[in-house]
């Protein structure tokens, strides 16, 4: 891995091609980024965008899901862009919750769809401009 700003990248099997198409339409704006991917969805996204530096993990039930949790848990990612299906039933759906939720508790910045995985790319934060600022703490004697 680099010392660039870091994306994971993660997709369900029915939005794996949305991934790859966004990758494409993207590929200027993802190529200043390390990018790492789960098993199936950083292959296929290699194969339409070689020039992009992705490295593969495992698929996410064989446990590439816990990879990427463990990176954003040592603060190796500056945000991840996991392309959800919500209406397919996943056998590894705990893993799923379990990433989402470690993003969530670490404040990384997670793009669940297109639209969102969008905005994610124009953002400064992403891109190691802006550092991660923590939420102050509000007494409870000024409410």
């Amino acid at each position: 891995m680099t010392g660039r700003p870091m994306l994971a990248l993660v997709a369900h099997d029915a939005k794996k091609d949305a991934m790859v198409d966004f990758a494409l339409r993207n590929h200027d704006k993802l190529k200043p980024y390390g990018l790492v991917a789960t098993g199936t969805t950083g292959q296929r996204i290699s194969e339409r965008c070689p020039t992009l530096d992705i490295t593969p993990l495992k698929s996410g039930p064989l446990g590439g899901d816990q990879q990427i949790g463990a990176m954003i848990a040592e603060g190796a990612l500056n945000g991840l862009i996991f392309f959800i299906d919500p209406l397919s039933p996943m056998p590894h759906d705990v893993d799923v919750k379990a990433l989402m939720r470690l993003a969530v508790v670490y404040d990384l910045p997670m793009a669940l769809n297109l639209t969102t995985a969008e905005i994610l790319l124009r953002s400064a934060r992403l891109r190691g401009l802006e550092s991660t600022s923590t939420i102050p703490e509000i007494s409870v004697s000024k409410l």
